[in-house]
């Protein structure tokens, strides 16, 4: 006897065995033990759902005699009459199946409407099962459309399609529509795994897993890739054989990949994707498995009870999910989709994926700061246990927001630390040294508002390399948001260089000088900009002209072609130095709005209104940001 194929052989007999499609069984179920039948019926779903086989157990369903004979319309065909035999082998007179693709014109559909006006043959029901009903031509739907409104009561169609909306309304309008979902990894896992023990086939949960995943939730598909599998392993699947069947990535590559994309290491990176050149997988399966893992990722940090516990690879992904950001990772997953459809057009595949995880780098999101390793760290050596100390980490108190203009040179105290244990990992880098002179003036205690209200992460950096001039630990500090108990552990690891630095206004009387001087002139585009960003360090006269002295930091703007413009503008010399400004209008005018806006924040979060609200909703509280001051031009 000739070899029957998995998909044949397995094919589900009655609605008890269908997998994934519980919906639509229970739906048809109760249709037919209540006898509520409707006459035409059109089932919807990507390849090998299941679309051909509901259909024929829907027309067993409705011509089962029962074994003795004596049977009527049920939900759950006997398997052993003749009509239920008969339509198994798809010799049954009154089933006619009818491929739309290859009889798509009228003429095939007039000479089967033909036929609909005798009564059934040997069954209790005529049933016109119509595949890819899409590929019917205009005129054949048209043709169709009377007698598939009202059909004889002996005769029921049967509609199927992968493409439901090249299906005309005025067909759809007289269906009963049913959307066969995409079967689920697990679901095909599973059936595999029970399909495998029955035929003795011995098969590893990796490769089974690895099928599931290539089947897209087609259990056909999944069905061919095991036979394929079989064939590949001589009798016996493994999850080696299956992955080079299938040209899959090992996902030990693509977590290697993860790894130096959170280290920021390039080196590491470009060692990767050659180390996958050299094995000669696929670069396209490379992207879709990271797109995965990717997803994965992001699906841990939302919802981390939706991973599966008993799947090997969750421990993995839930490692992963903690080194890159939510934003960070919708980015890469991205990338990872467009790169894909990009491979095509690159000089060949590899430069292709690598030209994407090199995107990957370079386009990061505003504020991250990842910390590079070497690339030798980052090719998947064997693991080594990290030492872990418990130290004191000091607990600090809320950073200071800046102050009005007119405070900043009023220091204040600031809250004594407290020390409670947390654990990080060893050594402990030693602390920075003080920096050689001390800042000229400690902002004020932030309000209550002020702790309400994002601060930029400009600020945030500054304030952390304040803190380690001022005797903290610069790398195993806290965040200045975050209290030390609530500090995680972190691994061993070079110390971060330093971030650049805002500059803190400082205000000196020549820059009050200056900006009296250039608020007398009308100075518009990058002449104004000059004006705006410049530091006056000093201003003379010689020869009856004045003499400016500037600091400006960016380079452009030091530019001759703007210094010249702005000396005719003043009718002065100017003298221009590089270096970051630290008292100029720009510096000026962003600390006159956050005073104000500082100032509008604690009289909303002082007014009576306020407190009597917050006082009775304790879970109350006021959103960041909401609260907008009334700007004003002095």
């Amino acid at each position: 006897m000739s070899y029957q194929v998995l998909a044949r052989k397995y094919r589900p007999q009655s609605f008890e065995q269908l997998v994934g499609q519980e919906h639509v069984v229970q739906a048809l179920a109760n249709a037919l033990t209540q006898g509520r039948l409707h006459h035409a019926y059109l089932f919807t779903g990507t390849r090998g759902v299941g679309k051909t086989t509901v259909s024929r157990i829907l027309a067993k369903s409705l011509n089962c005699t029962g074994a003795d004979g004596q049977g009527g319309i049920t939900a759950q065909p006997c398997g052993v009459c003749a009509a239920c035999r008969d339509i198994d082998a798809g010799r049954f007179v009154d089933y006619v199946e009818l491929d739309a693709a290859s009889n798509r014109g009228v003429e095939e559909i007039s000479q089967l409407l033909d036929q609909a006006v005798y009564k059934p043959v040997v069954g209790r029901f005529k049933v016109y099962m119509i595949d890819e009903v899409h590929m019917l031509s205009n005129t054949a739907f048209n043709a169709m459309l009377k007698t598939l409104e009202e059909p004889p009561e002996y005769l029921k169609f049967v509609l199927a399609t992968t493409d439901p909306q090249k299906v005309p309304v005025t067909v759809l309008s007289r269906c009963l529509q049913f959307n066969l979902r995409p079967m689920a990894a697990a679901d095909v896992q599973s059936h595999l795994g029970n399909v495998l023990g029955a035929e003795s086939v011995p098969a590893e949960p990796g490769a089974l897993r690895l099928l599931s995943r290539a089947a897209r939730g087609s259990m056909r598909d999944a069905l061919s890739l095991t036979d394929q599998a079989i064939a590949f392993g001589a009798g016996a699947l493994t999850e080696a054989g299956v992955r080079q069947m299938l040209g899959s990535v090992d996902r030990g590559h693509v977590v290697a990949i993860v790894d130096a994309l959170a280290a920021a290491s390039g080196e590491a990176v470009v060692a990767q994707a050659d180390a996958l050149r050299g094995a000669g997988l696929s670069a396209a399966g490379t992207l879709e498995d990271l797109a995965t893992l990717f997803q994965q990722m992001a699906l841990e940090q939302a919802a981390p009870a939706a991973l599966d516990d008993a799947d090997p690879e969750t421990a993995e992904i839930r490692r992963l999910a903690t080194a890159l950001p939510a934003d960070e990772i919708q980015l890469m997953y991205s990338m990872a989709l467009h790169g894909r459809a990009e491979l095509h057009l690159a000089p060949d595949e590899y430069a292709g994926l690598l030209m994407v995880l090199l995107r990957m780098l370079a386009f990061r999101p505003a504020g991250t700061q990842p910390k590079p390793v070497k690339a030798a760290a980052l090719v998947r050596p064997p693991a080594v246990a990290k030492a872990v100390v418990a130290v004191p980490l000091p607990k600090f108190a809320p950073p200071p927001a800046p102050a009005p203009v007119a405070e900043l040179a009023t220091p204040a105290p600031v809250a004594e630390p407290v020390a409670p244990p947390a654990v990080v990992a060893a050594p402990v880098p030693a602390p920075v040294p003080a920096a050689p002179a001390l800042r000229a003036a400690q902002p004020p205690a932030a309000s209550f508002s002020d702790r309400l209200r994002p601060r930029p992460v400009e600020q945030v950096a500054a304030e952390a390399d304040d803190m380690a001039f001022d005797g903290a630990p610069p790398d195993d500090a806290p965040p200045p948001w975050m209290d030390a108990d609530d500090v995680p552990a972190v691994a061993a690891q070079a110390p971060e260089p330093d971030a650049p630095r805002r500059a803190v206004l400082r205000e000196t009387s020549e820059g009050a000088q200056w900006a009296e001087r250039i608020a007398a002139l009308n100075l518009l585009g990058m002449t104004g900009e000059l004006a705006r960003q410049a530091q006056a360090l000093a201003c003379d006269r010689v020869d009856g002209r004045e003499v400016w002295k500037l600091r400006i930091e960016r380079e452009s703007l030091r530019a001759p072609a703007l210094v010249a413009k702005l000396e005719a503008a003043l009718d002065a010399r100017l003298e221009i130095e590089a270096g970051v400004a630290e008292d100029s209008i720009a510096l000026r005018t962003v600390a006159r709005a956050e005073a104000q806006q500082r100032a509008a924040e604690d009289l909303a979060a002082s007014h009576p209104m306020t407190r009597t609200l917050l006082s009775q909703f304790p879970s109350a509280r006021i959103l960041p940001g909401s609260v907008q001051p009334v700007l004003t031009s002095s």
